[in-house]
């Protein structure tokens, strides 16, 4: 089964496919794995030690330690060294991150953000090969160490992909993902605009009523059962050092699979809904909005449920694969503002209260339709008529 392609602001895509795997390449994937964990864990005793003494413990000395590790230790040196390789360059990546977060002052804590110790039982297994470490011939992707898995094809890559990433998720299903270089492909001008506001009653509402998008409840339907599972899990959870029960396992195993059923439906709705507004739109105003705050709120399992950040990062990739000009802005004081004469009300509108009335004018609209609106204007895009129709020869303008 595919899974959808995520595109990157450098132009770059990933591509997912499902893997049928068998018995021998499973086990010489967990080994791989198996190895990959260890060398993570090693690195991170390595930069531990390092700072305890204040020495340094770069790439360089990382990739020195695998050298030797891999002469001494035969069980480590019959893994393939690619994605041993490519674990000591994203553990100088993380580690680098955290450093600078902590020298810039976004940490209080001096180890906060950096690299932890990673378990097994705790992690789903994983494996990052470069160019070098696989090839693709006859629809299979051969990976280094000998390691033959079939690909579930259900289109073609648009060009030869430089990485792939082996993984498996909570079900053990085991996905191949390539990152390959992204083609824009145009569409057709439609002559409109359209603008975006994100809520929780309605995931988004647009200036157009044939655009919005309501709540889907997916995690609400699925709340009574997941409920059971959740139940039988705590009914049969193991004691602390036991192994978990085959009971247990089950339980958690369809658990695990309503959830991954709800992800899906939200990411197929969200995928559809940005399809047909990026057809039907030269050009989007769409609110920067940071849900996170949401969590921390009444309203966080709805918020969670509408999957807002899914189906913003959804509409922006959409919109960057078929050209389309997408203008974020900011959403201070969007509930605040007059769509039609730019005033600003004096105090913040309660969320119980869904009508706009501008107090030096009395216009009155829907609280949504209104911060829509005033999307459009932040982002200079002035339609005129229904539905964010332009007027024959107008040209679209950049957001300031």
């Amino acid at each position: 089964m595919s899974m959808h392609a995520a595109v990157g602001v450098s132009g770059n895509a990933r591509y997912a496919f499902g893997l049928r795997a068998s018995s021998t390449a499973r086990a010489l994937l967990v080994a791989e794995w198996a190895r990959v964990c260890w060398l993570w864990n090693e690195c991170v005793a390595r930069s531990k030690k390092a700072d305890a003494e204040g020495e340094l413990c770069g790439p360089a000395a990382l990739d020195r330690m695998l050298t030797q590790a891999r002469a001494v230790t035969p069980w480590l040196a019959a893994g393939s060294s690619v994605p041993q390789q490519q674990v000591i360059r994203d553990f100088g990546k993380s580690r680098s991150k955290a450093l600078k977060d902590i020298k810039d002052g976004h940490s209080m804590r001096r180890r906060a953000g950096m690299p932890r110790y990673r378990k097994k039982r705790d992690s789903r297994p994983s494996l990052d090969c470069t160019r070098r470490g696989f090839r693709l011939k006859d629809g299979r992707l051969h990976l280094a160490g000998g390691i033959v898995l079939t690909v579930v094809w259900s289109r073609d890559l648009p060009c030869d992909p430089s990485s792939v990433r082996v993984c498996q998720d909570t079900l053990g299903h085991w996905y191949a993902s390539f990152v390959a270089a992204a083609h824009v492909q145009p569409r057709p001008e439609a002559g409109r605009v359209l603008g975006v506001d994100w809520g929780v009653k309605e995931t988004a509402t647009t200036t157009s009523d044939d655009h919005d998008l309501p709540h889907p409840e997916f995690g609400r339907q699925a709340a009574q059962r997941l409920a059971h599972y959740q139940r039988m899990m705590a009914r049969r959870r193991p004691a602390r050092g036991q192994a978990a029960s085959r009971g247990c396992r089950a339980a958690q195993q369809q658990a695990a699979k309503l959830h991954k059923k709800v992800t899906r439906q939200r990411q197929d709705t969200a995928r559809k809904w940005a399809k047909r507004v990026v057809t039907d739109h030269d050009a989007l105003a769409v609110e920067d909005f940071k849900p996170k705050f949401l969590g921390q709120s009444t309203m966080a399992r709805k918020a969670a449920d509408a999957a807002i950040g899914a189906t913003k990062q959804a509409l922006l990739e959409m919109g960057w694969k078929h050209g389309r000009a997408i203008h974020l802005v900011h959403p201070a004081y969007s509930t605040m503002d007059c769509a039609k004469c730019g005033a600003r009300t004096k105090h913040q509108l309660p969320l119980s209260e869904r009508t706009y009335t501008c107090t030096t004018w009395g216009n009155v609209s829907p609280r949504d339709k209104n911060s829509t609106r005033v999307m459009l204007i932040r982002a200079g895009l002035y339609p005129a008529g229904t539905e964010g129709r332009r007027p024959p020869g107008t040209p679209l303008r950049e957001a300031a």
